[in-house]
């Protein structure tokens, strides 16, 4: 079955009691049992739920995966995995991510005696030399936040494999459709469900998927334990999304190379970030293990001054300024001072985050209006 075709169909039936072909809200906390341990497959709603299991189901597929959890946040499914975790384990992790996912592991889990390493995943004979026998999970984030670097996936888990390594991709900024890491090896998918999964912009959510039995079972065990499970009405807001992710990110794709290509060629931009680019050092890799590159591009101005960076944000029309990305609608943010502002200002600059850098979430709009508003906020 095709990624369009799954979309639509995988994992999901009709209604049996009544026909809907979409998938009914079961707004319930509660299923009455027959007798005591005697029902139909559902005892309490944070343990299971319809909804949340066609979602599941149908996530799995989309990912060439066995197995999905679905989670109240992209965060709260990155503390599940973490929870798989001792104390004394150590993670290492891309050196460019989410400030969201640096904050959990710095200010929440350094505190339960898990050790965090953040290295570039440039050069994998350097980062074999920081592998220890605590070492227990790789956190790869590819495409990164914000700076679109790109990590050799197959590359990464093979090396996990050599020393009994997990592996875990965080795969938001390309979404299923333009990326498989189970396929390239990795054990653990992880998505912020919010974005180009849900794409409308109404649904907070996380998923985690899976191919090993094990890993579900532990981590089913502690998204039933700490309960932070999402709710019925956002699941079947997200399954209605996925509906046409195909065709959204298609046209995310077709419109950032559209705008990546316009901010490289305007004598008033410094740099721009787009794995898509020719000259983006690991565009190779990207075309290895992508479909496409992705509707996220960040770029600076070539003046140095943070409020000619905020200036050209506010003079934007069409480009909301926001946190979030993936949705339908054309977002712009400042990840210095919004999304990566937990991130010490030092550790952001080690790792080539600017205060000037300014990312953009391409929408589905009509790209020539888009490159339109950026042009005339350039000025």
């Amino acid at each position: 079955m095709k990624f369009a075709t799954k979309a639509i169909h995988a994992g999901l039936e009709p209604d049996p009691s009544t026909g809907a072909i979409m998938t009914p809200i079961f707004q319930t906390s509660t299923y009455v049992q027959e007798s005591p341990g005697k029902h139909k497959g559902y005892e309490y709603a944070r343990t299971q739920n319809p909804t949340r299991d066609a979602l599941q189901n149908n996530l799995a597929a989309l990912e060439n995966g066995k197995h999905a959890l679905c989670f109240a946040s992209g965060l709260a499914a990155t503390d599940a995995i973490l929870k798989l975790l001792n104390p004394g384990d150590e993670v290492i992790s891309t050196n460019d991510l989410y400030g969201g996912t640096y904050r959990i592991f710095t200010k929440v889990f350094e505190r339960y005696g898990i050790k965090f390493k953040f290295l570039s995943m440039d050069d994998a004979q350097h980062l074999e030399k920081h592998i220890t026998n605590e070492t227990k999970l790789f956190w790869i984030e590819t495409p990164t936040n914000p700076l679109l670097n790109i990590v050799d996936i197959r590359l990464y888990t093979e090396l996990a494999k050599k020393y009994n390594i997990l592996t875990c991709v965080d795969n938001t900024f390309a979404s299923p459709y333009l990326q498989n890491p189970l396929d390239l090896g990795a054990d653990i998918v992880l998505h912020s469900v919010t974005k180009y999964i849900g794409g409308h912009s109404d649904s907070v959510m996380g998923a985690i998927i899976t191919n090993h039995k094990d890993i579900y079972d532990s981590l089913k065990f502690i998204q039933n334990a700490c309960g932070a499970i999402p709710g019925p009405q956002d699941c079947f807001l997200i399954l209605r999304g996925i509906k046409t992710l195909h065709l959204r990110m298609e046209r995310h794709c077709e419109n950032a190379k559209k705008i990546a290509s316009f901010l490289l060629q305007n004598p008033k931009v410094e740099q721009v970030f787009y794995p898509g680019l020719i000259n983006h050092p690991n565009h190779l890799v990207a075309k290895k293990q992508m479909n496409d590159f992705g509707g996220m591009v960040s770029f600076s101005l070539k003046s140095q001054n943070i409020e000619d960076a905020f200036l050209f944000m506010r003079k934007l029309k069409l480009f909301s300024l926001a946190e979030s990305l993936g949705g339908v609608e054309s977002l712009v943010g400042h990840p210095a001072s919004m999304t990566h502002a937990s991130i010490p200002k030092s550790e952001r600059e080690k790792n080539g985050l600017k205060d000037t850098l300014i990312r953009l979430s391409v929408g589905v709009e009509d790209a020539s209006d888009l490159i339109e508003d950026l042009e005339s906020a350039i000025g």
